[in-house]
């Protein structure tokens, strides 16, 4: 019997301590290294909603016509595995209802290229691998993990700065909770210069005049997964225009909207992969940790406390013993 207490005493020792380091493995080496920035993505986001923009055919600006922004990112993961870097190929084209059914973003409104590189872990910018453009910030495609109630610093391609957004409360999308961030970026000069006629940005004297682009957003609404900062909603209304050189007032909208957001589809796709992704880092940071530190401490409790159980029961069987047969210590 005593030899039975002895082993099992051991197995639950041991099993208590293996829990133990187990749950502590998980939590400070396996899940910091599982909370990674992904480099094998291939995902496609898009928005649309009502506005303006300027036809060249026409040369004017027309009305309430619908507007698709879609976004393809595509990760580099060649150019990822020689850095340790994320490295993401952005493509952006924004259309038209005459130049959506083309689906050739050369033929579309705007269409822009770009690379980023992130440090997979912070989510800061990394300038290797052929960035661009450069840019700063800690929030762009993607939030950082473990988002706060704070302001983020978010890239903003258009301006080519960073914008300040504010945490502002949640907001559910698709039953999931999220922080919601918002921001408004005041009229501002992009630093772009276009050739055009005189006569469209009111200087009809002059056969060729280099204008300006200026850029505005009255409101971006950025709904983040708290675990992952991936955006499972957005929505932006923003507008570009044209103005003369050294000019106080807009002569030209090349592109405007009161709201452009998420297309149902990409709401649900982004919210299937942060419900995926938020449940694994949950599971690996949080819960298998906890259960493993809570039943390695009740097993190494057990197999600390078996022997002692033992001793006692064993005095308590001589001492019977010894009042049976009438003697008692120290006689």
């Amino acid at each position: 019997m005593r030899r039975t207490a002895s082993v099992l005493s051991l197995i639950l020792l041991g099993s208590g301590v293996f829990a133990l380091v187990f749950g502590q493995l998980l939590d400070r080496y396996v899940e910091p290294r599982v909370k990674r920035t992904p480099v094998d993505v291939v995902t496609d986001s898009v928005l649309t909603g009502t506005g303006s923009y300027f036809d060249a055919g026409a040369l004017k600006t027309v009305q309430g016509k619908q507007i698709t922004i879609t976004r393809r990112i595509v990760g580099d993961v060649a150019a990822a595995e020689r850095s340790g870097n994320a490295v993401w190929n952005v493509s952006t084209q924004i259309d038209t209802p005459a130049t959506l059914p083309l689906r050739d973003p050369r033929r579309s409104l705007q269409w822009t290229t770009e690379r980023w590189v992130t440090d997979r872990r912070t989510n800061l910018p990394v300038h290797c691998c052929g960035e661009q453009p450069s840019f700063r910030g800690d929030a762009y495609l993607k939030f950082p993990f473990d988002v706060r109630k704070r302001t983020y610093r978010w890239w903003d391609g258009v301006l080519g700065a960073a914008v300040p957004l504010k945490f502002s409360g949640t907001e559910k999308v698709l039953g999931h909770e999220g922080y919601r961030f918002t921001a408004a970026v005041p009229p501002r000069p992009t630093g772009v210069t276009r050739e055009v006629p005189g006569a469209l940005v009111g200087r009809p004297k002059q056969r060729q005049v280099t204008a300006e682009e200026w850029y505005a957003d009255a409101g971006i609404e950025l709904v983040v997964e708290r675990r992952t900062g991936r955006i499972m909603n957005a929505r932006i209304a923003p507008k570009i225009t044209l103005r003369a050189p050294g000019a106080r007032y807009d002569a030209v909208t090349l592109l405007a909207s009161d709201g452009l957001a998420f297309t149902d589809a990409t709401r649900r796709t982004q919210v299937a992969q942060t419900v995926r992704d938020s449940r694994r880092l949950e599971l690996l940071g949080e819960t298998v940790p906890g259960l493993a530190t809570v039943t390695g401490g009740v097993l190494a409790a057990a197999g600390l406390a078996l022997p002692a159980r033992a001793r006692r029961r064993q005095a308590a069987v001589a001492e019977g013993a010894q009042g049976t047969d009438g003697t008692h210590p120290g006689d």
